[in-house]
């Protein structure tokens, strides 16, 4: 065995922006090509728009100037500039920044100076320009490199600062800005920043009303139980009401900072509702009935927040300052007085509310004996069958290693048949990626009660294998990909998953872990190149690319892609195409139009998202008019 040789020249000390760009994971979360929406790529527009809302919150500026577009993002705040000899260091210089000044940023997000460096650090060019009293400075840099040091020049602009990035390829691969994403999350600091005017490619979002304009946009009103209970105090917000969904739906912030991941504040907000309402009907409901069906929106300030992560997803304070109370303690007490005076004065909403608690009561005790039944076959049927062909990592004796690496590297894939499930699980990377595979078409459960998800295997055995029966908490993969072919069948059998996620557990689906796979659908070759290619278009470029004639195979279905080559289409260049809620959508229309007595309309909608199948009937039609016929058919009885 060698000798490993530990010396003086071992010992390497990292530059700021080398140690950014060898472990951006540090800074910003995973990296993702924008598929999803906590990809890096989202991350730093937030890094800098923090900036840009912590100077409206300071009362500098009233709006916020976006531009995204071909892949380069220029943000303009009219706040009152970085001051202008300290340009380059506040972009450049770790631990440099004017929020470790307690005095101008007392409740600030960003107050650990990294920010705007992982932004400089990460990207191929960055700019920053600071605006000041009729003078202004920009500083250039390339992947954190000085590259122009602008001198300081008169200017007649207003005051402000403009940063204009490009992210680096290298580090980003083939990243896209989806407008979706990016509009949620700006939605978000319009609403705890009422006034605020963001507009983003020409489009603005403002909010007048706070947190109530935030739940009436994410919950639709007609499926409210009653109006909107909207709760104001000193560092604290909060909007609350009850629907007819499955499950709890939380909006929660701090300092500005949408916490996806909740935290001391959420666990507060959860325990202060039990207790303010079983206090005020005096009666001992269950903890369950009382936040079934919930959807409420919390936002506190709080000074020096901690976060568990660079990205502060989730609240690891404890305490509201340095000398304030404990964050449950100002939480439960905001609650218990403002929520039980206002039940108190609005009678009808307090028995309205009373009322749904109820009605979850019931039905959870109407299944309960399925529900047991309905475990007991899951666990049986673990142990036998071949459904669900787990990771490795869920085995692992580390637990540590689970916590951190399997949240955010586990996918399970959804599958139809043997034959396509067969070819994933020999392709798969077997530490991360699992296989679940369907027996036929799934229930179409529009319309119907939680009790058939515990009634129907293939549903029940689902739910366990995803572990949400209780919610998001535990749940074991964080991407749940929806695999099914190119064709009618596997169009409406999607449609039937669909269905059941937003039917009975649509957070899975408004927290981003949804997704369907894109396969390819063609491969043409020759002896020297081959291509994969996923619509006609790239067909017929491919064609065009290779000399003479070539050979061209149409996959009609994943089974027919052998394990070899579907290797490359679940690992490194994966193509996923991501489930998305936007702000506006309701679910019950959504499903309402898609899987309700309308069979026309969803067939129309099957045969005009199918990426080749319009286009082979048309040409069959051509060819033979009675084989279209007959797939025509085929379609209209699905």
């Amino acid at each position: 065995m060698s000798k490993v040789t530990y010396t003086e020249d071992n010992i390497r000390s990292l530059d700021w922006k080398e140690h950014i760009r060898m472990r951006p994971g540090m800074y910003i979360g995973k990296l993702g090509d924008g598929s999803a929406p906590d990809d890096g790529i989202y991350i730093l527009i937030k890094e800098v728009v923090d900036n840009s809302i912590d100077e409206f919150f300071m009362g500098h500026g009233k709006a916020i100037d976006i531009k995204v577009e071909d892949g380069q993002v220029s943000i303009r705040d009219y706040g009152r500039g970085i001051p202008l000899g300290k340009v380059v260091d506040c972009v450049s210089k770790i631990n440099t920044g004017g929020k470790y000044d307690s005095k101008a940023f007392k409740k600030s997000v960003g107050l650990n100076g990294v920010g705007t460096k992982a932004v400089n650090a990460l990207s191929e060019y960055f700019m920053v320009q600071a605006v000041r009293d009729g003078k202004a400075k920009v500083a250039e840099f390339e992947q954190g490199e000085l590259t122009k040091d602008h001198k300081v020049k008169k200017c007649s602009d207003p005051n402000g600062t403009l940063v204009v990035f490009r992210p680096d390829e290298e580090i980003f691969k083939k990243y896209r800005f989806r407008t979706d994403y990016m509009e949620s999350q700006l939605w978000n600091y319009a609403y705890l920043n009422a006034g605020l005017k963001i507009n983003i490619n020409g489009k603005t979002l403002v909010s007048k009303n706070g947190l109530l304009d935030l739940l009436e946009r994410k919950a639709s009103n007609e499926n409210l139980r009653y109006p909107i209970i909207h709760l104001k105090g000193d560092d604290i917000e909060l909007a609350i009401s009850h629907g007819n969904h499955y499950g709890e739906q939380y909006h929660t912030f701090v300092n500005g900072q949408n916490t996806t991941q909740g935290g001391t504040h959420l666990n507060a907000l959860r325990e202060a509702i039990v207790k303010t309402v079983q206090e005020h009907f005096n009666k001992s409901y269950d903890r369950r009935d009382i936040l079934s069906s919930i959807v409420a929106a919390i936002s506190i300030r709080i000074e020096e927040p901690v976060f568990e992560s660079q990205t502060k997803t989730k609240l690891g304070s404890t305490d509201m300052g340095p000398e304030g109370p404990t964050i449950r303690t100002f939480v439960v007490n905001f609650v218990k007085e403002k929520l039980d005076n206002f039940l108190h004065k609005n009678t009808e909403v307090a028995k309205a509310l009373e009322k749904r608690i109820k009605q979850s009561e019931r039905e959870r005790k109407e299944i309960a004996g399925i529900k047991k039944l309905a475990n007991q076959r899951a666990k049986k049927a673990n142990l036998h069958n071949k459904k669900l062909r787990d990771c490795r990592l869920h085995f692992s004796d580390n637990p540590r290693k689970v916590e951190d690496e399997g949240r955010n590297n586990t996918t399970l894939f959804i599958t139809e048949g043997d034959s396509a499930s067969g070819s994933i699980t020999k392709a798969r990377d077997v530490q991360t990626q699992a296989v679940f595979s369907l027996r036929g078409k799934p229930l179409n459960c529009y319309g119907l009660t939680k009790k058939v998800v515990y009634e129907n295997e293939e549903f029940n055995l689902l739910q366990h294998a995803l572990n949400i029966e209780d919610g998001l908490d535990e749940l074991r993969y964080n991407r749940v990909v929806i695999a099914t072919d190119a064709d009618v069948d596997g169009m409406h059998i999607r449609l039937l998953l669909l269905t059941f996620f937003l039917q009975f557990f649509p957070d899975l689906v408004r927290n981003g872990h949804l997704f369907i796979l894109d396969t390819p659908l063609f491969r043409v070759r020759d002896k020297q190149k081959t291509f994969y290619c996923y619509s006609q278009e790239e067909k017929l470029q491919a064609i065009q690319k290779l000399r003479g004639k070539p050979e061209i195979t149409r996959f009609k279905g994943l089974g027919e892609i052998s394990p070899g080559e579907f290797k490359d289409f679940i690992s490194e260049n994966i193509r996923l195409e991501p489930v998305i809620l936007n702000e506006d959508t309701d679910i019950d229309d959504v499903l309402a139009y898609y899987m309700g007595k309308n069979t026309p309309s969803r067939q129309e909608f099957i045969i005009d998202n199918l990426r080749v199948e319009k286009d082979e009937l048309e040409e069959t039609e051509a060819t033979s008019p009675a084989l279209a016929e007959e797939e025509e058919e085929e379609m209209a009885e699905i």
